[in-house]
């Protein structure tokens, strides 16, 4: 039932004085191009030449991946400052975001140019909201696109423009918190990076702490167990059976940390005993297409009630000495050393593949137990902190979807 003062539209059921107009009936729509690639002078480090991976969670859009020199940027079609742009081709159809100084982009891009006529601000805010609507006008087609035509047709809510200036400014409140918590964010990355570079080579000591560090194979540490092999999907099942055990892959280690999203569940039958993962075992990706994703580890820490074992295409490093520390590896395995010698084993090799004994071969300059559990307590408070601030950034985005869904309708209003 429409509550009183309010009437039904193509966009929903809105207040009775707000608006329903198609963008090409209060801006101009522009579609992006591309100098030609073949002039490597039409490119340079002057002018930002947005393409989809530039835009993403913020508004603003803070730098681009391509540059374009003054001789590029002449022959580009140019988007003025406060121009919107839409990604309008490929699989990041409805990504957006604000120029914050004069700019072009590439055809993947349409852009919404200003107008005094409405808040910009307010605009992208109803832009963004639509972007489910729009990208389903792309249907299944090998490459999804929305021609500028069907963009221009887009319908949006318009409040009149003093509500619109309100809403907008509410919402550009929240991004700002979520800005800073992004700045925070990456500042704790920075300083945990820097904390592991010290820590982890011995160039600062933490207190109380001397004594030789020895140079150790992992081998002689630990085990490197290679993943479960399986009969495609005539061992897997769409959910968790009695004859089932959950099963982790490439996909299941995200940013140094194993995440349950996606898990696949395979025939019980096929896991033996050494590969059910238990506390503390470092999970690391064995091969992959991507040679920058292989070698890629997440310690395990689950404890859920569930049984979790890992795919072929996975190996588990599980410590075995009461010289060292789980967690103190794991972090080693976050190095750049690390990095160096799974590139330097994969050099060569038209396979990304590595064997357990390559894990084991690694070779780290380690202290005594107690220092190297000191050491992973600290990057561990440090991780702790990130995973809290993300959490936080986390609900933010998640109230300001909240704010969207209740201002960009009229549900609450704020004038």
């Amino acid at each position: 039932m429409i509550p009183p003062g309010y009437k039904q539209t193509e966009v929903g059921v809105i207040p009775e004085e707000w608006q329903v107009k198609c963008l090409r009936e209060v801006a101009t729509i522009a579609t992006g191009n591309t100098p030609p690639t073949s002039d490597a002078s039409n490119y340079g480090d002057e002018f930002p030449f947005v393409g989809p991976v530039d835009l993403g969670d913020a508004k603003l859009i803070s730098k681009t991946e391509k540059m374009l020199s003054k001789k590029g940027f002449a022959m580009s079609r140019r988007f003025p400052k406060d121009s919107i742009l839409f990604v309008s081709i490929g699989s990041t159809i409805g990504k957006c975001g604000i120029a914050p100084v004069e700019l072009t982009s590439n055809q993947q891009i349409n852009a919404i140019f200003p107008s005094t006529s409405f808040s910009a601000d307010y605009l992208f805010y109803a832009v963004s909201a639509a972007a489910p609507r729009i990208k389903a006008q792309a249907g299944e087609q090998a490459v999804p696109i929305v021609n500028k035509t069907q963009f221009s047709e887009t319908s949006v809510a318009l409040p009149p423009l003093p509500e619109q200036r309100a809403i907008a400014t509410a919402l550009s409140d929240v991004d700002a918190l979520l800005a800073a918590l992004d700045r925070l964010i990456a500042k704790q990355r920075d300083l945990k990076q820097a904390a592991m570079q010290q820590l982890l080579t011995g160039q600062t000591r933490l207190p109380g702490f001397k004594g030789k560090w020895e140079t150790k194979r992992l081998g002689d540490v630990g085990t490197c167990i290679r993943g479960v092999s399986y009969q495609g999907d005539s061992d897997l099942s769409s959910h968790d059976t009695a004859h089932t055990k959950r099963l982790l892959r490439s996909n299941n280690v995200q940013e140094s940390t194993i995440v349950i999203s996606d898990v696949q569940f395979v025939n019980a039958a096929r896991v033996s005993e050494k590969q059910i993962l238990r506390k503390n075992d470092i999970l690391i990706c064995m091969a992959n297409g991507s040679k920058a994703l292989v070698g890629k580890a997440g310690l395990f820490s689950l404890d859920d009630g569930y049984v979790y074992t890992f795919g072929a295409f996975m190996g588990c490093f599980r410590n075995n000495s009461d010289t060292s520390n789980s967690a103190f590896v794991f972090y080693l395995f976050q190095t750049g050393r690390y990095r160096d010698y799974i590139n330097n084993l994969l050099a060569g090799s038209s396979i990304n593949n590595l064997s357990p004994g390559s894990i084991e071969s690694l070779e780290f300059s380690m202290p005594p137990l107690p220092e190297q559990t000191a050491i992973a307590t600290v990057l561990s408070d440090m991780d702790l902190e990130l995973a809290a601030l993300e959490q936080r950034r986390d609900k933010t985005r998640a109230l300001k979807q909240g704010m969207m869904q209740e201002l960009l309708t009229g549900r609450t209003r704020l004038v």
